[in-house]
């Protein structure tokens, strides 16, 4: 068993009903083969378990791994496409780059350094849009499971209105996307979604097909877009008869096991369908600022009961860190004065955590309560960075969390576990491991 020490912060109890931020500034952890068995303050668990090894994490803060609900694998690349909205950057800047992924040696370069990326940010979970290609899907797959990480994907299917060289057919969707399910759904950490692009780009009898997959992969996710741009918005409901939600839903995919990203502009009964079926939406906030998509309406959400946690998009958006969402999110509900919703360091907290866990299905992993899985993340700023300087002259722990959401980027990862692994090695946890 393995001792870890530290301040530790988490939302076991959902702050957006109630619930409270957790904090144990001197606790400890004891890990045992992965799972946590005990947690208490330090020096009693020390006193119980005085032959263990200690990790010693003080000087930053413990938090649960991030779980980020909406991110593109194939858009590592083409980061920092600014100056335009949704459809006309998918034209110039997402798609030429998602074409590319039909290379497998192009994917082999790209699986790595999209996998670094989200671990190196802190996220041990991801609902990770795959590509247009399976033998790129296998990479990925390939890939998080050698870094050790929660991955939840599957191949992406558009059958019109993209680029020919990223269509297929209903039929050929169905075969691979189940072909690629029976290698990778519930093998190691990793588990399938069903992921039609958006309904723009999917026919009646497409849509059809992945309903068909959801329904023959048990315990399989499904994840599209929805709501992001008007523009795309009134074109959905021009060709579908529908709203957008409605489109996904009148063929099964909408349920607890669905998350739909962005969501800025849904109409009452979109919420009320959502709310119904358990899906959750996955805020992108940075993204629905780069394409100008508008202010998510959180207020709107939570009154209908939807559930929402955070997505880093990545291509459309500024990087994989889920503090940076959060205070992307903190800002956007800001500029929506009456009309926003009041968030604070708890929110932010279960955003990025507990609610991303809820909406993948991953019970097991979220907070740091006793029972589950040891994934976390230690932010250790540097000596004499702003985050270190704001967290020495922290009130509380939740003014430390607060500071964190404001100062932390990914170079303030000390560390990274999974299942009680650390991923990955930085000097900050080379410092700390075994003292």
């Amino acid at each position: 068993m393995t001792l870890f020490r530290g301040t530790l912060l988490d939302t076991p109890a959902d702050p957006f009903t109630g619930g409270a931020l957790r904090v144990d500034v001197d606790g400890g952890l004891l890990v045992r083969d992965g799972e946590i068995v005990a947690r208490s303050a330090y020096d009693d668990l020390r006193r119980a378990h005085p032959d263990e090894d200690v990790v010693d994490l003080r000087g930053g803060l413990v938090l649960p791994g991030f779980v980020d609900t909406h991110v593109h694998f194939p858009q590592v690349r083409v980061i920092g496409g600014l100056g335009m909205p949704l459809l006309d950057w998918l034209d110039r800047c997402a798609l030429p780059e998602e074409a590319r992924m039909q290379d497998p040696a192009y994917a082999a370069a790209v699986a790595p350094e999209f996998v670094r990326g989200l671990a190196s940010a802190g996220t041990t979970s991801a609902l990770v849009f795959g590509a247009h290609y399976a033998p790129a899907v296998d990479l990925l797959f390939e890939e998080a499971s050698a870094q050790g990480l929660r991955i939840t994907s599957g191949l992406v299917v558009s059958d019109r209105r993209l680029r020919d060289d990223l269509l297929t057919t209903p039929a050929r969707a169905h075969a691979e996307s189940l072909a690629l399910a029976d290698r990778w759904h519930g093998v190691g950490r990793n588990r399938y979604a069903v992921i039609p692009r958006f309904a723009l780009s999917c026919s009646e009898e497409l849509l059809a097909a992945c309903g068909a997959v959801l329904a023959e992969v048990p315990g399989a996710m499904f994840t599209s877009h929805v709501n992001e741009n008007e523009r795309e918005i009134a074109e959905v409901a021009r060709l579908c008869g529908t709203h957008y939600t409605g489109s996904y839903d009148r063929h099964g995919l909408c349920g607890p096991h669905s998350v739909l990203a962005h969501d800025v502009h849904p109409t009452d009964p979109e919420l009320e369908l959502m709310a119904e079926r358990g899906t959750t939406v996955a805020h992108c906030p940075t993204s629905n600022a780069t394409l100008g998509s508008g202010l998510f309406p959180l207020a709107r959400h939570v009154a209908h009961g939807v559930r929402v946690a955070l997505g880093s998009d990545v291509g459309a958006g500024t990087g994989f860190s889920l503090l940076k969402e959060g205070l992307q999110a903190y800002f956007a509900q800001q500029l929506l004065g009456p009309d926003g919703y009041p968030l604070g360091p708890a929110h932010l907290l279960h955003l990025a955590t507990a609610a991303g866990a809820q909406a993948l299905g991953l019970g097991e992993v979220g907070d740091l309560s006793v029972g589950k899985r040891f994934d976390a993340v230690w932010l250790r700023p540097a000596d004499g960075t702003p985050l270190a300087v704001g967290l020495a002259h922290a009130a509380d722990g939740e003014d430390a969390l607060a500071r964190a959401f404001a100062l932390g980027t990914p170079a303030d990862v000390g560390g990274v576990w999974v299942d009680g692994a650390l991923v990955g090695e930085t000097a900050a946890v080379r410092a700390v491991a075994g003292g």
